[in-house]
């Protein structure tokens, strides 16, 4: 079996299509999972990363049961409802308890690859290649999917391998409006992402390197810092067996995903009334909240109408590096005022009722 430093590849990634490499992330939690795990990540949430596992949990489990074969794991996925259901382990333990059926058909557990994730998927060498030249340093690929049996959860996929160093290089392709945020430092999602890295691999330190808006190549060095590493691997141990194996669902984060999850969990009411036992300190924040929220939109609005008061006429303006439009947006709607009032049988033959849970307080 291949090694990287202290750990060791698990799959090899050579001739693995991408849709195979998404299938193999699933089985752990990747770097890019673990900001989401701790809730840091601008980009995806908790519940997002725990569907994405739990499904594949259950999957497996499944499968290894013989019921069904590994090709039928896609046509498993589209029935993702059954993914909550109580799925046994080798020892015939359970894995997921939660019997509630989930219906997140709106959920996009399945990554796709955007546009820009193709264009920096190849820009990743030009990033390793103007790395090397900047820095007198080599750099290698390893070709696989990390682990390490002291985080028998934890997955690595590291860019590059930095030569003669116990270090990698994890390679980025960012806009130019994150140029200031990249110049100060490495931003947080990125830093728990390579601290990740570095549990898995044992590695000292690595480098990251970002191309900022195709302009400007930025290099920064992270070292080991151990009491990091073990609060952030803490807690991803604790969401992939509380979670992932326990069944149970992450903290609530905020997020549409778990919004959604939660109207597909618990769609069927009941009309008895519940006394809650939670401190009133709960609902005092969340007074509080929706005050500063009413007084930051109407900032934001402030903000907006003073930049138009600038522009004038004019669609185009730049502030700095910035660019700012205000342009005219034709929208087609369908009147459905008139539709009704001229033909209220159509109208009515074309009517859709939909339901779902209406929070107040």
């Amino acid at each position: 079996m291949r090694k990287y430093l202290d750990a060791y590849i698990a799959n090899e990634t050579n001739d693995m299509t991408r849709a195979e490499w998404l299938e193999k992330r699933k089985a752990g939690i990747g770097g890019s999972d673990a900001a989401s795990v701790l809730g840091l990540s601008p980009y995806k949430s908790s519940m997002s990363v725990y569907m994405d596992k739990i499904l594949y949990a259950h999957v497996a489990n499944v499968c290894s049961a013989g019921s069904h074969p590994v090709a039928q794991i896609r046509s498993l996925e589209r029935r993702v409802g059954e993914a909550f259901h109580v799925a046994k382990d080798s020892k015939g333990e359970s894995v997921a308890q939660n019997s509630k059926k989930i219906n997140i058909d709106n959920l996009d557990i399945n990554e796709e690859v955007s546009y820009k994730m193709e264009l920096g998927n190849k820009l990743e060498n030009f990033v390793a290649n103007e790395f090397c030249l900047k820095t007198n340093k080599k750099v290698r690929n390893v070709n696989g999917i990390l682990k390490n049996d002291k985080y028998p959860f934890a997955l690595a996929n590291i860019d590059r391998a930095v030569v003669g160093e116990k270090a990698f290089l994890e390679c980025k392709v960012t806009g130019s409006y994150s140029k200031k945020l990249w110049k100060e430092e490495v931003p947080m999602h990125i830093q728990i992402q390579c601290y990740h890295y570095m549990a898995v691999t044992g590695a000292t330190h690595c480098y990251v390197a970002a191309l900022i808006g195709n302009e400007e190549l930025v290099i920064h060095r992270l070292d080991r810092d151990e009491e990091l590493i073990n609060q952030i691997m803490d807690l991803e141990k604790m969401f992939w067996e509380k979670c992932v194996l326990g069944g149970e669902l992450p903290t609530p984060d905020g997020s549409d995903d778990y919004s959604k999850v939660l109207q597909g969990l618990y769609k069927d009411t009941n009309e008895e009334e519940l006394m809650l036992f939670e401190k009133e300190e709960l609902l005092n924040r969340y007074d509080d909240v929706c005050e500063l929220v009413k007084d930051l939109d109407s900032e934001k609005k402030a903000i907006e109408q003073y930049l138009q008061l600038q522009m004038k006429e004019y669609e185009i303006a730049y502030l700095g590096d910035r660019k700012i439009t205000w342009k005219k947006q034709t929208r087609n709607s369908l009147d459905s005022k008139r539709l009704k009032k001229e033909h209220p049988e159509l109208a009515d033959k074309y009517m859709k009722a939909t339901t779902s849970r209406v929070f107040r307080i």
